[in-house]
């Protein structure tokens, strides 16, 4: 059967799920989530896909699994990769997912948003210079990480690669320049060289030109 992932281009957090998804092997399909056109608001998605009226979800027949982190685990059970290979590769992946989502997409998400997708006089530059400084530290702290290492974790590509790189491919501005971080644009060129990569923008439906 194959598996149905929710998710509109412009989510880097799709993305996660999408190239989680792609890299595996797996049999799937995406199926564009409206966001934009508040499909996600509405109580019929609440009820059918999401409650937490959010995007990616995942539908694998009777399995209905939300978070891109916890997809990514379903997808590491199907397929047997990118989980780790001991228990302590297996910590250490989630040690590195939950400090994604905590520290990097999720002021990349928000600075992105309100940066590129609110209208130029609702740009708060307070708060985008704010979130921009905390994302620096961010990528500090992966760039020195990855001194001396091609993956995050481990001597392959993991949830943790798959996680962290979930908004860095994306072209709109969001104060993030791969030229400025050496370790990290080369740990990006190596993703982006494995079997199977795609853009967001290829990879999922929905993009910035749908709209324009």
């Amino acid at each position: 059967m194959t598996i149905q992932l929710y998710c509109f281009g412009e989510s880097g957090n799709a993305y996660k799920a999408a190239l989680a998804l792609e890299l595996s092997g797996l049999d799937w399909a995406p199926i564009k989530v409206d966001f934009f056109g508040g499909e996600t608001r509405t109580p019929e998605y609440r009820a059918t896909l999401n409650e937490m009226g959010e995007a990616p979800v995942l539908v694998d027949g009777d399995v209905r699994v939300t978070q891109s982190g916890v997809i990514q685990m379903y997808i590491s059970e199907q397929s047997g990769k990118f989980g780790g290979a001991t228990p302590e590769e297996a910590r250490e992946i989630m040690r590195w997912v939950f400090w994604d989502n905590h520290k990097l997409s999720s002021q990349a998400g928000l600075t992105r948003f309100l940066m590129n997708f609110l209208p130029e006089d609702k740009r708060p530059a307070d708060v985008i210079g704010f979130t921009q400084g905390r994302l620096k530290a961010a990528y500090a702290v992966l760039d020195a990480h990855l001194e001396g290492r091609d993956w995050i974790v481990g001597h392959g590509v993991t949830n943790a690669d798959i996680s962290c790189c979930g908004y860095l491919f994306y072209p709109e501005p969001f104060g993030f320049d791969r030229a400025e971080w050496p370790n990290i644009d080369r740990w990006l060129t190596g993703i982006q060289g494995l079997p199977g990569w795609k853009h967001p923008y290829d990879l999922m439906p929905g993009s910035p030109a749908d709209r324009a």
